[in-house]
C-alpha cells in the first residue's frame, strides 16, 4: 500500500514554532510527521459476467495512475464500494458517494465496437469523481464515446489523475465524502 506523507501540516506547525521563537515568544515543539494512507475502495466484479477481465484491468489502471486511492476485488463475504454489473444497455454509472456507487458495463456500447477495457476505466472514473469531458480527444479518458470506435485508450490523462488526488489525496480515513450527482450515462 502507498504512504503518503503529509508535509503541510509539518511545515505549518514549524513555521509557528519559528515564529514564536523569532518574536520572543514560548517555543513549542513541532508536531510528529503524519502520514495518509491510500484509500482503498473494494469493487465486486461477480455479476460483471464476461468483462470480468476488463473490469480488473481497469481497476489495474487506475491503480498504475494515482496514489491517493487504490482499487481491490472485494473479499468473499466483504461488502463492496463498488458493484460492477453487466447488461445489455449503455455503460453507465450510478455514484452515490465518493468511491461508492454501481457501474453497468453495457453490452450495448461493446456490439458498436468501443473497448472494453477503456469503458471499464471510463465508468470506474465516474465512480472516483469523474464527469464526461464531451467531446474530447481519445488522450482523454473521460471523452467517453466521443472519442469513437477506433479510440482503445483506457489511460487516464494527467488533468484526470490530478483530479483523482485531489478528490482522494486529502481525505483522512473515516471522513465522510461529498455525494456525487445520482447517475451518469455515457
Amino acid at each position: 500500500m502507498r504512504v503518503r506523507t503529509l508535509t503541510g501540516g509539518l511545515t505549518a506547525a514549524l513555521m509557528v514554532s519559528l515564529s514564536l521563537s523569532l518574536t520572543g515568544g514560548q517555543a513549542v515543539a513541532a508536531a510528529p510527521d503524519a502520514t495518509l494512507a491510500a484509500r482503498v475502495l473494494t469493487y465486486d466484479a461477480a455479476g460483471s459476467a464476461e468483462f470480468r477481465s476488463a473490469v480488473d484491468r481497469g481497476a489495474a489502471i487506475w491503480n498504475e495512475s494515482v496514489d491517493a486511492v487504490e482499487l481491490r476485488p472485494a473479499a468473499t463475504g466483504q461488502r463492496a464500494n463498488i458493484r460492477v454489473l453487466a447488461d445489455n444497455g449503455w455503460p453507465r454509472a450510478l455514484p452515490t458517494t465518493l468511491g461508492n456507487g454501481t457501474v453497468y458495463i453495457g453490452r450495448q456500447a461493446v456490439d458498436q465496437g468501443y473497448d472494453t477495457i477503456r469503458i471499464s476505466a471510463h465508468e470506474l472514473g465516474h465512480i472516483l469523481g469523474l464527469p464526461d469531458r464531451k467531446p474530447g480527444p481519445c488522450s482523454s479518458l473521460m471523452s467517453g464515446s466521443a472519442a469513437g470506435t477506433a479510440c482503445t485508450n483506457p489511460y487516464p490523462n494527467a488533468a484526470e489523475k490530478a483530479e483523482v488526488e485531489g478528490n482522494f489525496g486529502g481525505l483522512l480515513v473515516g471522513r465522510t465524502p461529498a455525494k456525487l450527482p445520482d447517475m451518469i450515462v455515457d
